[in-house]
Formats: C-alpha cells, sequence, structure tokens
C-alpha cells in the first residue's frame, strides 16, 4: 500500500515544538512528523467519537420531541429524577 505525502508548515507555541522536540530526542518518536502525524490520528479519533456523541444526542431529543408531541410525557419531579442520578452514578462507581 503506497502512501502519498505532503508536506505540511506548521506554526506552533515554543512551548508546544519543545515537547515535541524533547519527545524525539527522548526516543519515544523516530521524528517530529511522526509525533505529528500520531497527534493528527488522536485528533481524528477524537473528533469522531464527538460527533457520533452529537448524533446520538441529536437523536435523543428528536426522540424527546416526539414523544412530547405525541403525549408521551410524565409529570416533572426533580427527587425522582435526582435519586436516578445517584443510583446511575453508583453504579459507575462500582
Amino acid at each position: 500500500m503506497s502512501t502519498s505525502l505532503e508536506r505540511l508548515t506548521v506554526t506552533m507555541p515554543a512551548e508546544m515544538a519543545a515537547a515535541i522536540k524533547q519527545a524525539v530526542e527522548d526516543g519515544d518518536y523516530a521524528s517530529t512528523s511522526e509525533v505529528v502525524r500520531e497527534a493528527v490520528r488522536d485528533w481524528k479519533l477524537r473528533r469522531q467519537i464527538a460527533l457520533s456523541d452529537l448524533s446520538a444526542l441529536k437523536a435523543d431529543i428528536d426522540q424527546g420531541l416526539a414523544d412530547l408531541a405525541a403525549g408521551r410525557v410524565k409529570a416533572f419531579d426533580a427527587d425522582r429524577i435526582i435519586a436516578r442520578g445517584k443510583a446511575l452514578l453508583a453504579a459507575r462507581s462500582s
């Protein structure tokens, strides 16, 4: 598999540049380009996850609006909501 490469010029704060150079000097990466490529891969993955989460949130909102329009609602009960939140948090902690 052949990958075409494109040279880019990137401007960044001195602290970031120093951190990248230090990672190469420490032997964590073979080159500064390798550090940047990994950072971009991580950014793409985080962005994909964020977009997926946003899509799921929009679907939940649409479902909620459809439920509201169809009359499928419960009376607002703050105590019930707080108790459910505490139970969900406790389940995650265990």
